[in-house]
């Protein structure tokens, strides 16, 4: 490591360089100095301080040409003026002066036409970790000429004490200058700020190269067929991707370039919240040494209480993808065969399984709808819809449509065959019906995977208008068409009428005069 480099960043004094550790150094260093605690599995667990989820209120991005003229701006992607961003970098700096840190040299991407190289420099031994878990890491040789693209500085201890006069939300920040091609970080320990922070540049990226960025998983079966899972948080997506009978390329983040789909990340995070080793046995076997766990309660002896939640609902392990036997090495996949969309319907109304147009498919892609369900958050005393554009609105730099466009034009070119699958309840809306079983979502996803729900006849629902196998291997008939499966047939129409308005309530904002397509008439019709 060039002790130059980093000077021509801004940092001074360094004392030792921790450049790109192995893991037994990682794990002695974050243990030394008391930032984590040893689990009895051999997974080390941290505490991320005041937040255990990320603050997308105080993330920004400089506005300054030319990337103000591509970026979405709203309450997602907010400006920050690069006065105030040099500010802060000096501040973060500053933070990172006169001190041991760590730099961590990785690749995002694991195509090589489409990969970036990417710096992280932290004093936190833990964070470290976390992103070497959390990307691919180079060889020895690659290091050797390791030149980054993007530089991320995490100066979790800074805080900016003049936030109100700067206009931004709180002491904390998390900002993006696409033209220095360097992130600041501060105020915030939490590690997934990294990660998705270098997601969101991809999601800059590579659309304006036409490739498409997607937030999903991605698997493969023994005849090379890809399969890509899309669906926002608790709706399957990490744990249905995760299949002994296929090779799991990886459970978040993706791109799809010419030569097909590949992983932009060399390692997994996956909630651990209530983690049952029955029900996900290659999650919970995962979380050995090298794996990170966070905001975890853990007893004297080191044994984790999955089952506790009184730090975070959202408790997380970082682990390489290595920890997943069945994995793909090369993290990548021919074109998809099939895509699924996920939701968690809490009101009881979508089917367990659908196949979709070409035009429903670019519906239900920008729609990105699941359902949080009464207990979740305070207040919450029936289901609420959560509509996320493209499955990840909160890391889209650009337009949703932009992404929709491109995944409509790779559907149409690579014959791609769209389903979406509902892991939520069934026979009644959430508090009256049950939850799918996972071994239903199974049987769906297997027949979708196998082609055997081609075979099927089809009905199509009222009003959604989602064409629905009527028989499907051992499911039940009468829960495959849900209207059959509620016992008050007025109250799920009752039901059905009041999401599909919010369907249609939400979609609007895609209705604009000047907007490229309308895919309105492809969703819900009262």
């Amino acid at each position: 490591m060039h002790r130059q480099e980093l000077e021509q960043l801004g940092l001074k004094n360094m004392r030792t360089i921790h450049h790109n550790l192995q893991y037994d150094r990682l794990i002695e260093d974050e243990l030394c100095k008391n930032e984590c605690q040893m689990t009895s599995s051999g997974a080390t667990t941290v505490d991320t301080g005041i937040f255990t989820g990320r603050s997308p209120k105080d993330k920004y991005f400089v506005d300054q040409a030319p990337s103000n003229q591509y970026i979405a701006w709203g309450d997602i992607n907010q400006k920050i003026d690069k006065q105030t961003f040099d500010e802060l970098a000096q501040l973060s700096k500053a933070q990172l002066s006169d001190k041991d840190i760590y730099v961590t040299d990785v690749y995002v991407g694991a195509s090589k036409e489409s990969k970036r190289s990417i710096r992280f420099v932290t004093e936190i031994a833990w964070q470290a970790h976390f992103v070497t878990n959390m990307f691919i890491r180079p060889t020895k040789e690659e290091l050797d000429d390791f030149t980054p693209d993007f530089t991320f500085l995490s100066a979790s201890k800074a805080t900016n004490s003049r936030y109100k006069e700067h206009g931004l939300n709180s002491e904390v920040f998390v900002l993006f200058n696409i033209e220095e091609n360097l992130a600041i970080m501060g105020g915030t320990w939490y590690g997934g700020e990294l990660k998705k922070g270098i997601f969101s540049m991809m999601n800059y990226w590579l659309p304006l190269e036409g490739k498409l960025s997607m937030h999903c998983s991605a698997n493969i079966g023994k005849d090379n067929d890809t399969a890509l899972f899309f669906g926002l948080s608790g709706t399957g997506k990490t744990t249905l991707s995760t299949d002994p009978n296929r090779r799991l390329i990886g459970d978040d983040e993706h791109g799809w370039d010419d030569y097909g789909v590949f992983n932009f990340e060399g390692g997994c995070y996956a909630k651990v919240i209530d983690l049952d080793p029955k029900s996900e046995p290659e999650i919970f076997n995962a979380i050995t040494k090298q794996a990170l766990l966070e905001n975890v309660v853990v007893n004297s002896d080191g044994v984790v209480d999955y089952t506790d939640n009184s730090k975070t609902e959202n408790t997380r392990v970082s682990y390489p993808i290595e920890h997943i036997l069945n994995h793909e090495p090369t993290l990548q996949g021919d074109h998809p065969k099939n895509i699924i969309f996920l939701t968690a319907d809490a009101f009881g109304v979508l089917p367990p399984v659908s196949k979709l147009s070409k035009e429903q498919a670019m519906y239900y892609f920008l729609s990105g709808y699941t359902a949080k369900v009464a207990g979740t958050e305070r207040g919450i005393t029936e289901p609420v819809a959560t509509f996320s554009a493209c499955f990840g609105e909160a890391f889209l730099p650009l337009h949703p449509t932009v992404y929709a466009e491109l995944l409509g034009k790779k559907i149409d070119k690579y014959g791609v065959n769209v389903y979406l699958v509902n892991t939520g309840w069934s026979g009644g809306k959430y508090g009256v019906g049950k939850r799918m079983s996972i071994k239903d979502t199974r049987a769906c996803i297997n027949a979708i995977l196998d082609g055997s729900i081609n075979d099927c006849e089809f009905d199509t629902t009222k009003t959604f208008n989602l064409r629905v196998p009527m028989k499907l291997g051992d499911i039940r008939p009468d829960i495959l068409n849900p209207r059959n499966a509620w016992a008050d047939k007025e109250d799920f129409d009752s039901s059905r009428d009041k999401l599909a308005t919010m369907f249609i309530e939400n979609f609007k904002k895609y209705q604009a005069k000047d907007a490229k397509f309308d895919y309105s008439q492809a969703g819900p019709q009262l």
